[in-house]
């Protein structure tokens, strides 16, 4: 992909250090495709000032930690597309940027019964640490990706990038489905990419909210972003057995290509 722009916070930060990675990168951000591409669980890092956060090294191959092979689906697909895509690098665990700040899934104390040793008992101030290096500057950049395209009379439609397991360990059973096409208020794009899907991939197990669904009080991109500014949305959750190799990425993002693209010329 052509360019990528970097952003972290513009104070002084007591967590992120100089040689820590900057939590944000919008890649594309001049695309000119109508879609918006996001990934709030992109990466797995932590800041060198957290070490491990107090869990074993397994754990961070786990969901728990990302959204297995999101990332790469959504920058390949920004690629077919010419879109904009913007991903956070740091794990969920440090803090999920996908959820509202007074939720305790913010920095969850227990992921899928797993104990976050770091996470537990976290100070008001350190809490704000991470919420003021990570989280802002992630839902900063993305405002003002949108904000940009709104100014220019660009036409826009915002789709996050999920990835889900296929079973849980603190609540075993199955959860069979290839892709959940996930919206709350407003179902208008998730339905597109549903029809469309019933032409292109009839062989897969596809449905609207499963295996979770978007509301105002476990999410934030598409009730902030999606919602509030009135621009079609849509979040997709794909399971991550799928696409843990990058075979499985490239059919992911050639597959939801073709869906994307047959949307434009639908509506």
């Amino acid at each position: 992909m052509a360019s990528v722009q970097e952003y972290r916070t513009d104070r002084v930060s007591n967590l992120l250090h100089d040689s820590d990675p900057a939590p944000v990168a919008v890649y594309n951000a001049s695309g000119t495709s109508p879609y918006v591409l996001t990934c709030e669980h992109a990466g797995r890092l932590v800041p060198r000032k957290l070490g491990n956060l107090g869990i074993d090294d397994r754990h961070w191959e786990r969901h728990i930690a990302w959204d297995i092979g999101a990332e790469r689906v959504a920058r390949m697909l920004a690629e077919h597309l010419d879109a904009p895509v913007i991903v956070q690098r740091y794990s969920r665990l440090v803090v999920d940027c996908n959820r509202p700040l007074y939720s305790e899934e913010a920095i969850p104390e227990v992921s899928d019964g797993t104990e976050i040793p770091a996470n537990l008992g976290i100070s008001d101030e350190d809490k704000g640490e991470r919420i003021k290096d990570i989280h802002e500057p992630y839902h900063d950049a993305l405002a003002t990706l949108l904000d940009d395209r709104s100014q220019a009379n660009v036409e826009t439609a915002l789709v996050a990038v999920h990835s889900f397991t296929p079973s849980l360990e603190a609540k075993p059973g199955p959860r069979p489905w290839d892709l959940g096409i996930l919206h709350n208020r407003h179902d208008h794009l998730s339905r597109h990419v549903h029809d469309v899907l019933e032409t292109e991939a009839n062989h897969l197990e596809f449905t609207f909210n499963e295996p979770y669904r978007v509301n105002d009080h476990e999410d934030y991109t598409i009730p902030v972003h999606g919602e509030k500014r009135g621009i079609p949305h849509t979040l997709l959750e794909i399971r991550n057995d799928h696409i843990s190799e990058e075979s499985g990425q490239r059919e992911w993002a050639e597959l939801l290509n073709r869906v994307f693209k047959a949307i434009v010329l639908r509506l």
